[in-house]
């Protein structure tokens, strides 16, 4: 006879045969740790206007974005294990590929998702049964639980005024790192805090130079002493004869004795900041998972190792982590299908060379590296059967087209 037990918040029958495994009882210190519900960080809103503000920072996450939101996912066989959707396999390849529900296409869907998972550190799907749909992820709580992991999650209206509820079997929760907190990710723009609040300074420095009029590195000196009132005007005068703002370096004539003297070797050049900002350019790309070099349209001498560095190392492993919370939720084997990429071909060549070495040396069956390739399995016996290399010694199997090595004993061998 079997028991209940909550598995992923939801409940089902276990017979003789299953493993049942203790809940952490450490989940409860967990749990009170983190309180009530995990939020959002309050960096959120500052790394929202830098992607609006700074050029380096859209470019950066739009560059994974998009090109994240072009993979597309191969749906394969149930797996061993209670998901939270009861879900037939074509559907979930509708859902994933196609269309997510009647209001969005499947390349929006995507790109909403990823952008939440790249500047807030995570990204939160509701399943209704039938349809995905994306919660933004700076509205969502996290409900902690004391005994299993998440209790639910609280969507909160941006007034504050109204609350929906979630349940865990309702939402999909995709988690980037995070060193702090097992329920909630980092944003990737965290590492690069410091690089963006330099470059706001730099650039609110600069602007202010040029809305000022600024003129450094110039002094009036004059051997006479004015009245505040004359000083007053005189500075009246420079300012809207000289000011750049105004048409600048006009003609003046000085007299009371007036000389100009510079207290500064600041120009315009150095004021640019061109190498700082290019040192922290590089630093957030960094952070985001960026080669620079991508971005660097004057060197394109290693543009093909570095876009393919660029996917192995940022791309593939930020889908992989979108495949693992699909698989948990649907309970299917996925991929990720990487056949149109084009930075990746010459690997998928190299799969393919590999797998004809395993098959055609014997190693492995044709059928079986289909499966490894995720095709589809085909009905020829050929394929069930083991290919023995002609220049092998003892290698004769009787087998039409695959007979070799030694000779038979009825063979004469002169």
């Amino acid at each position: 006879m079997g028991f209940k037990e909550s598995f992923l918040g939801v409940n089902r029958s276990l017979t003789a045969n299953d493993v049942y495994e203790k809940l952490n009882p450490s989940q409860s210190a967990i749990a009170e740790e983190a309180g009530t519900s995990v939020l959002t960080s309050k960096l959120g809103v500052k790394f929202n206007l830098a992607y609006e503000q700074l050029e380096v920072v859209r470019r950066g996450v739009d560059l994974v974005v998009n090109l994240t939101s072009e993979i597309d996912f191969d749906v394969k066989d149930k797996l061993d294990f209670v998901g939270f959707a009861t879900i037939k396999r074509k559907s979930v390849g509708m859902l994933l590929n196609y269309r997510p529900n009647e209001f969005q296409g499947v390349s929006e869907f995507r790109r909403n998702i990823l952008m939440d998972f790249i500047i807030e550190g995570n990204a939160f799907i509701y399943y209704d049964g039938v349809y995905l749909y994306h919660l933004p992820a700076s509205n969502v709580e996290i409900i902690p639980d004391s005994k299993t992991y998440v209790k639910g999650y609280k969507y909160t209206l941006s007034a504050g005024q109204r609350n929906i509820e979630y349940k865990p079997s309702e939402i999909i929760h995709i988690k980037d790192n995070s060193l702090r907190s097992i329920f909630r990710g980092d944003s990737r723009l965290k590492s690069a805090q410091h690089s963006i609040d330099t470059m706001y300074s730099m650039l609110t420095f600069q602007q202010n130079f040029f809305d000022n009029g600024a003129v450094p590195g110039l002094v009036l000196k004059t051997k006479d002493i004015f009245s505040q009132k004359v000083k007053d005007r005189i500075l009246r005068s420079w300012t809207q004869r000289y000011s750049p703002t105004s048409g600048g370096r006009r003609p003046l004539i000085l007299d009371g004795g007036l000389e100009i003297d510079k207290v500064s070797t600041t120009n315009f050049k150095e004021l640019d900041f061109e190498s700082s900002v290019t040192g922290h350019e590089e630093r957030i790309l960094k952070a985001i998972g960026v080669p620079p070099i991508l971005l660097n349209a004057g060197n394109n001498a290693n543009i093909t190792p570095n876009l393919k560095l660029f996917y192995i190392t940022t791309i593939i492993p930020i889908i992989k982590t979108f495949l693992n919370a699909y698989e948990r939720f649907f309970s299917y084997d996925l991929a990720a299908n990487l056949t149109d990429i084009i930075a990746l071909r010459p690997e998928l060549k190299d799969v393919s060379e590999y797998y004809t070495s395993l098959v055609n040396n014997g190693i492995m069956l044709g059928s079986e590296a289909r499966i490894e390739l995720r095709l589809d399995p085909l009905e020829d016996p050929a394929l069930s059967q083991i290919r023995i290399p002609a220049n092998v010694a003892g290698s004769a199997t009787g087998v039409a087209g695959q007979a070799g090595g030694r000779p038979s004993q009825g063979e004469s061998n002169a």
